[in-house]
């Protein structure tokens, strides 16, 4: 067993190497090897295939590709384009106008894609265009479109939810459940952040959006019926337990199907550009993936866990003042680390921490997520706001930065609620599968 201080030397360096710029699966898989060897000689190393082999034949990690490739074919398949469409002629009368409909439609989007990125990159292709010829302020455009993806993970179906929930046992079904709620709630305070800022300053959305007549509006409804469709599907089967969390993923790709023909959209191109795409996220995530569950395998032979809840039983924090204490350290991460280096690099020395302190895991779960979540518009490293710039292709990325700052408040906001009240996050969980 290492103690408390090797365990932050251990962290420090793998932080370090992370922000020089070292790529995050090759980072964690040589402290993990570095560890082992240091303490248990070769035997340790000669065990690395099987570990990785075991990290890797989760039937549950199978589900990522699968909600990856579902949003990726309803972004191509036309669905996104005509449900943003839709959304704006409900959203646009509100202070604000199409600013709403940024935040309606990556809720929407997010309910079905599963990745804050895809999210990020889906909207702005969509959105930047609807904005062009109106007078809205350029900052807060983006920053609305940033803020939208930062729900990608938060609204279920999460690829972060499935990530956390692999790493530490805890089941997905109650983690979907769990995102559900806050997932509102913080669409809910990003439309009031829209709607105060615009009454305070009514020149940044410009002139008022004209009306569409309500059978109009519900005509073109229609185009609703897709995405929801898809929620259904996939969130119906697993909290009627019909399927698993992995099923729900491929019938929610089935779903899709359909939908992408009754657009004249399906063909063997647009699924051969699906899926070269999905190949790509899903190869990234999961080399990451399993160099984490590597470094967790050694770190449980050092005894990481059992030294670390020594330390917070001895140091007598409460809950509440550790959640804290956890958010500031992720805020600072959030500057200078992308999501996933956050989740899967301190997740396996934070978490033993938290079961010490008696923090319920799926409560934990959303807080993490959301964590990571914040991070995604955190300049200057945030990754959906160089998607996002990336798709704009002019101006200067610190009008991105700008926009987000509004928003970045609002998660601040949501983080002090979740804490506060974890009941928001356990609820649903507890209502639908029991304590």
């Amino acid at each position: 067993m290492i103690g408390p201080f090797e365990i932050l030397v251990g962290l420090a360096i793998m932080l370090g190497l992370m922000f020089l710029g070292f790529h995050v699966a090759t980072t964690m898989l040589v402290v993990g090897l570095l560890g082992a060897l240091m303490h248990f000689g070769m035997p340790a190393i000669n065990a690395v295939g099987e570990q990785l082999w075991a990290a890797g034949e989760d039937y549950l990690l199978l589900s990522i590709p699968l909600y990856i490739l579902l949003g990726e074919i309803l972004m191509r398949g036309g669905a996104t384009d005509k449900m943003y469409q839709s959304l704006g002629q409900w959203l646009n009368r509100m202070p604000g106008g199409l600013l709403h409909t940024n935040i309606g439609a990556s809720a929407l989007f997010s309910a079905v894609s599963g990745s804050s990125v895809a999210t990020a990159a889906t909207i702005s292709t969509v959105a930047l265009p609807a904005f062009k010829n109106r007078k809205y302020d350029q900052r807060m455009v983006l920053g609305t479109i940033a803020a939208g993806a930062s729900l990608g993970n938060l609204i279920p179906p999460g690829v972060a939810f499935i990530i956390y929930g692999s790493m530490t046992n805890t089941s997905a079904a109650r983690l979907y459940m769990a995102g559900i709620l806050p997932g509102a709630i913080m669409t809910v305070l990003f439309l009031l952040t829209i709607l105060a800022i615009c009454v305070w300053r009514p020149s940044v959305a410009g002139a008022r959006e004209g009306s569409t007549a309500l059978m109009e509006k519900l005509r073109h409804s229609v185009h609703l019926l897709g995405p929801l469709a898809v929620f259904a599907v996939v969130m119906g089967g697993i909290y009627t337990g019909w399927a698993t969390v992995t099923e729900s993923a491929a019938l929610g790709v089935i779903v899709c199907l359909p939908i992408a023909a009754g657009y004249r959209k399906l063909n063997i191109a647009m699924l051969h550009e699906c899926f070269r795409s999905t190949m790509r996220l899903t190869a990234m995530t999961a080399l990451i993936l399993v160099a984490a569950l590597y470094l967790n395998f050694v770190l449980s032979m050092l005894g990481v866990p059992q030294a670390l809840a020594s330390l917070i039983k001895s140091a007598d924090v409460s809950p509440v003042m550790l959640l804290w204490m956890l958010a500031v350290l992720y805020l600072v991460l959030g500057i200078a680390l992308e999501t996933m280096p956050m989740l899967v690099g301190t997740l396996p020395v934070v978490f033993p921490i938290v079961q010490a302190a008696g923090i319920d895991p799926v409560f934990f779960g959303v807080f993490m997520v959301l964590m990571c979540e914040i991070s995604l518009i955190s300049p200057p490293i945030g990754m959906t706001l160089y998607v996002i710039q990336g798709v704009r292709g002019e101006g200067s990325i610190n009008d991105v930065f700008q926009g987000t700052l509004p928003f970045f408040a609002a998660m601040i906001v949501m983080t002090a609620i979740l804490i506060h009240n974890p009941s928001i996050a356990t609820y649903l969980p507890n209502l639908m599968f029991g304590k």
